[in-house]
């Protein structure tokens, strides 16, 4: 059984306005030093069955859980 974490998060070039939307509210509470905030999701799943986990999780990655047009996702399998 391999325990799979996907990373998602918008491609570069693509307005996060959540990210923006942190930004500011970081700049409201006294860190003025935080720049270029961006917001993404983790999904994180135990996979079994699987000859090479990473290879299946991009297949799910590429049909489901990123939107490949505007996100770019990372796969990390332990």
């Amino acid at each position: 059984m391999a325990r799979v974490k996907v990373h998602v998060f918008l491609k570069p070039g693509v307005l996060d306005v959540q990210g923006k939307a942190v930004e500011g509210a970081l700049h409201g509470l006294g860190w003025a030093g935080v720049a270029n905030a961006r917001v993404g999701k983790l999904i994180e799943f135990d996979l079994d069955g699987a000859a090479d986990p990473a290879a299946e999780a991009r297949k799910m990655c590429e049909t489901l859980l990123a939107n490949t047009v505007i996100e770019s996702y990372r796969i990390e399998v332990a």
